[in-house]
C-alpha cells in the first residue's frame, strides 16, 4: 500500500510540474480593474435574451497625490482601462449604449483614501450613430 501511495504522490508532483510548465500563470487583475468588471456585472440590465446592457461611463476618483502620480507618468491609462472593460464585456456577452470611457479625476474631499469608482449608462448621441 505504501508503494502505491508513494508512486501516486510522485505522479501528482510530476503532473503538477508539467501543467505549471505548459500553462502560463494567470495574471491577477489589479483591484481597480476588478472593480470596473464588478461594476459591469452588478449593474447589468437584461433587455432581452440577446442583449445585456452595462455601464459605459466610469469615473475613478483618486486622492490628489495618487492622481498626479498616475496621470504624469502614463497619459493613456484611461484608454487602457477602457480596453479592459470592453474585453470583459465581450467575454461576458455584454453590450454598451455608447462608447466606453474611463475618466481619472482628483477627489476634492479627504473622504477618498485610495479610490472611488462611479459608473453609469450614457447613450451615444445621434451624431455618432449616423456615422
Amino acid at each position: 500500500m505504501r508503494l502505491v501511495s508513494a508512486v501516486e504522490h510522485t505522479m501528482e508532483r510530476w503532473s503538477d510540474s508539467l501543467w505549471a510548465f505548459l500553462l502560463p500563470p494567470r495574471r491577477k487583475e489589479c483591484e481597480v480593474v476588478a472593480i470596473l468588471f464588478r461594476q459591469c456585472d452588478d449593474n447589468a440590465l437584461i433587455l432581452n435574451r440577446e442583449r445585456t446592457l452595462v455601464p459605459n461611463d466610469f469615473v475613478i476618483e483618486f486622492p490628489p497625490p495618487i492622481h498626479s502620480r498616475l496621470t504624469e507618468g502614463n497619459s493613456n491609462l484611461d484608454r487602457q482601462l477602457s480596453v479592459q472593460v470592453r474585453r470583459h464585456a465581450a467575454e461576458a456577452g455584454y453590450s454598451f449604449a455608447g462608447p466606453v470611457t474611463v475618466h481619472l479625476t482628483s477627489s476634492g474631499s479627504s473622504a477618498v483614501r485610495r479610490f472611488r469608482i462611479h459608473s453609469r449608462i450614457v447613450p451615444s448621441d445621434l451624431r455618432h450613430r449616423n456615422r
